[in-house]
């Protein structure tokens, strides 16, 4: 492992992810050091980036969520410092944190999404909820594990559910909700790893911060039970839509499927988590890698 040399395994930071970050970050260090690799733990949050700029170490495992780790901040500062980094660089971070351009841009592509609008204070709420139908989700744009995202299902609640989610981003959208199951695909590389079907727990309206991290009982379908046609499709899809956003390296895309099987893809993710629930290394595991090979196999991506 000494083509690696050291390795700083950035984790935490200072995005409402931090714990989600700590977790995944401690479980990749913790992966690395058991395969010989010269991992340690870099808090950005705690710990100046100037010892970076030292040579202290030869390149950098980003296990960031979020804001200023996941989206282009830490890239655009790994790439002044000429040190290697895992995942997406600079554009493609800071698009995929971006819901609403991501969908832009999709959208000129010709990929499917389903339609939405962005709120603000100003916003005629009962117009949209005309436009898009209810139920519809509302999210901040540029937030990831769910945090501020909530389903309206009832008339008139569509502004307090923009006011609970402009809390965690002034850039907020409001999504129409897709009557089907969601799928997940994770990109290794240039391959799309096996799909897998969310089932959240019947009491839950949606995969919220809690399904995806807290319960035991959100089912995880892999294999997602899809004819093998419709599989491959939706990995093509996935591989399609991280490419045009010009994603590398490793990430996963969220997708879902509509009543007739239509799909719409929903965002990308280009630092996933890497947690005991996390849906990568999941998918991974179906391929035939286990979670300290996957770890390996993203490393090794900086070595290119």
């Amino acid at each position: 492992m000494k083509q690696f040399g050291k390795v700083a395994v950035m984790l935490g930071g200072t995005s409402a992810e931090r714990p989600v970050s700590l977790k995944s970050g401690g479980a990749v260090l913790a992966a690395l050091k058991r395969q010989g690799v010269d991992a340690h733990e870099f808090d950005p949050a705690t710990r100046n980036l100037g010892d970076l700029i030292s040579g202290e170490f030869d390149r950098v495992f980003i296990a960031l969520h979020g804001r200023y780790g996941e989206d282009g901040c830490m890239q655009g500062a790994l790439e002044l410092l000429g040190l290697p980094y895992t995942g997406s660089g600079v554009m493609a971070s800071a698009l995929g944190m971006d819901k609403w351009r991501t969908k832009l841009v999709w959208r000129a592509a010709g990929l499917p999404t389903a339609d939405w609008e962005i709120l603000d204070a100003a916003s005629d709420f009962d117009a949209v909820e005309r436009y898009l139908g209810l139920p519809i989700f509302v999210k901040p744009a540029r937030e990831g594990s769910s945090i501020g995202m909530s389903k309206v299902s009832a008339h008139g609640t569509l502004k307090a559910a923009f006011e609970l989610a402009v809390e965690h981003d002034p850039l907020v959208l409001a999504e129409k909700f897709i009557d089907g199951a969601e799928y997940t695909v994770g990109i290794l590389g240039d391959r799309a790893l096996p799909l897998i079907r969310l089932a959240p727990a019947k009491d839950k309206a949606f995969y919220d911060f809690e399904a995806k991290y807290l319960r035991d009982d959100t089912e995880y379908h892999c294999l997602a039970g899809l004819a093998d046609a419709q599989e491959m499709a939706l990995r093509q899809l996935a591989l399609d839509a991280f490419r045009l956003i010009d994603g590398r390296g490793w990430g996963r895309v969220d997708l879902m499927l509509d009543s007739i099987g239509n799909p719409y893809l929903l965002e990308v993710n280009t630092a996933p988590g890497m947690t005991d629930h996390s849906l990568v290394p999941m998918a991974a595991r179906a391929a035939g890698l286990d979670f300290d090979a996957l770890c390996l196999a993203i490393l090794e991506q900086t070595l290119a």
